[in-house]
């Protein structure tokens, strides 16, 4: 389900190095020593910034073709090396919509989610185009992830994920991302069909009352396994005959009403939910560069295989052109790479 491609054999550091070290040499000014010694792949990276300009190809053809557990050592390698962090080496060196990708990428998946939380309470706007990403978090990855990002919040940003949310979200929105954020999910296959039932008709009768930031509703939505809601969600059509965000969005077009929804997809089938906000991030004129890259980078190495299928399936072409008919340079094929194209 992931695109994110590995080579079939992981080459050594050595391996890596050789490979960087042809890319740099072509930015090499006549006459300048080429090192021959063997060093991490890291060091190759140092070293294309020692010369004419960054060697952009180069930084992709490493990390772009390393999952997050390589990426982790790589940095650490390189702190242990130089006694510099990758990550401000490549801020200094990358610039741009390429810079902010690379970055986000670098990042271990609880930082990562936990910045992107953090830079959606401190925006200006706290609508639903930026506080899906504390949703996404919530509803569309496992629960001990969720617990991993709130440990991270916590450290980097001396305050709980909950507490900046109650202190920059008003309500209902605030009542439904605590909500949300707050609990843990028993992450097993156990599904029982009667209470799916019972609870699929609690949800009717709350949605019925437009009451939709019910105590009743928020803790069914929070608190059962995933298999579980899925479950009370096929009932709820087959008892009452639309699906739960059909009825959702007939309440009215507010804030609360999109982030349920958002909710709902993202529990329900969180490909779906992905591909539209790839879908509504380069629609129209201009592209939302943040949106694009959030999605590619945190589904990369999770299920992106399965959000492209469902893009065509609903948009009826291909994600990956329409990704190149929107961005381009260093940016386009480092997208590219996570989506698993040669580049």
């Amino acid at each position: 389900m992931a695109t994110l491609r590995l080579p079939d054999v992981v080459p050594s550091p050595r391996q890596d190095c050789e490979r960087l070290r042809k890319a740099f040499q072509a930015q090499t000014p006549p006459g300048t020593t080429t090192c021959l010694n063997v060093v991490l792949c890291c060091s190759c990276i140092l070293d294309s910034w020692l010369g004419l300009g960054t060697d952009e190809k180069a930084v992709i053809k490493v990390l772009g073709h390393r999952n997050a557990r390589q990426r982790r050592i790589i940095g650490e390698t390189y702190q242990q090396l130089y006694n510099k962090c990758l990550i401000d080496d490549l801020n200094a060196e990358l610039s741009g919509d390429f810079r902010k990708a690379v970055i986000l990428w670098i990042y271990d998946p609880p930082e990562r989610d936990a910045r992107l939380a953090n830079e959606a309470l401190n925006s200006r706007r706290k609508g639903v185009h930026e506080l899906q990403v504390i949703v996404e978090i919530a509803c569309a990855s496992s629960p001990h992830h969720l617990i991993a990002v709130r440990q991270a919040y916590s450290i980097l940003f001396d305050s709980s994920l909950e507490e900046d949310i109650i202190s920059n979200v008003p309500m209902p929105l605030q009542k439904v991302l605590v909500s949300l954020v707050s609990s843990y999910r028993y992450d097993k296959n156990l599904v029982d069909s009667a209470i799916a039932n019972s609870e699929a008709a609690k949800l009717y009768e709350v949605i019925k009352t437009k009451k939709l930031d019910h105590d009743d509703f928020l803790s069914i939505l929070s608190t059962r396994n995933v298999f579980q809601l899925k479950e009370t969600f096929l009932h709820y059509k087959k008892n009452y005959g639309n699906s739960i965000d059909e009825d959702i969005l007939n309440c009215g077009k507010g804030n609360l009403e999109s982030i349920l929804k958002v909710a709902i997809w993202c529990i329900d089938s969180p490909e779906k939910h992905f591909a539209e906000v790839i879908r509504a991030s380069i629609v129209g004129l201009g592209t939302d560069e943040d949106s694009l890259t959030r999605v590619i980078v945190t589904r990369a190495e999770i299920d992106m295989m399965k959000v492209k299928g469902e893009y065509f399936n609903t948009n009826k072409t291909n994600l990956d052109s329409a990704v190149i008919g929107d961005t381009s340079g260093d940016y386009q094929d480092f997208l590219m790479t996570l989506l698993g194209t040669n580049v």
